[in-house]
């Protein structure tokens, strides 16, 4: 007989759900690191079956997702989100973010990706064509399993 290691104290992953495409590679890391996850959206969205997930359904309005992760994101959160401004908000209180992609949002570079999409959103309202942004490929989803997986060993190094 096996016994699982307790679940590292206070770990959290909190995933803006509405539009993000790695839930499944989160449900799998998840249940390896057995640490609860939040899945946050405003209409339903199908989670496993396991005590670990949680579906947040949230009002419709804008940011009303995005001010429940907030909330509740501290030191010991992994947020999961395509909003830079969402991950902005996460970082001042001390969380990790994550792009579905991979990329982590960082003190040291959230600045510039703040005014880059205020620029590309002022250029969209003045009529200007912008590409907006890659299509999801398989090697993000590769990108994003290996992302996760070093902040989750970052915090359980913190303690």
């Amino acid at each position: 007989m096996t016994t699982q290691a307790p679940a590292p104290a206070g770990i959290v992953i909190h995933v803006d759900g509405d539009a993000c495409p790695v839930k499944d590679e989160v449900y799998k890391v998840a249940l390896r690191h057995r640490l609860p996850v939040n899945v946050v959206a405003n209409s339903f969205i199908r989670v496993p079956s396991n005590s670990l997930f949680q579906l947040v359904m949230v009002h419709e309005g804008p940011d009303v997702a995005d001010d429940w992760i907030a909330e509740r994101a501290d030191a010991r959160s992994v947020v999961i989100t395509a909003d830079i401004l969402l991950a902005e908000r996460c970082l001042q209180k001390g969380a990790r973010a994550l792009s579905p992609k991979g990329k982590a949002f960082t003190q040291n570079s959230i600045g510039q990706q703040v005014a880059t999409r205020a620029i590309m959103e002022d250029l969209r309202s003045t009529g200007e064509q912008t590409s907006g942004p890659a299509p999801f490929r398989p090697a993000d989803r590769s990108n994003f399993l290996s992302a996760l997986e070093v902040e989750i060993q970052r915090l359980k190094r913190a303690g």
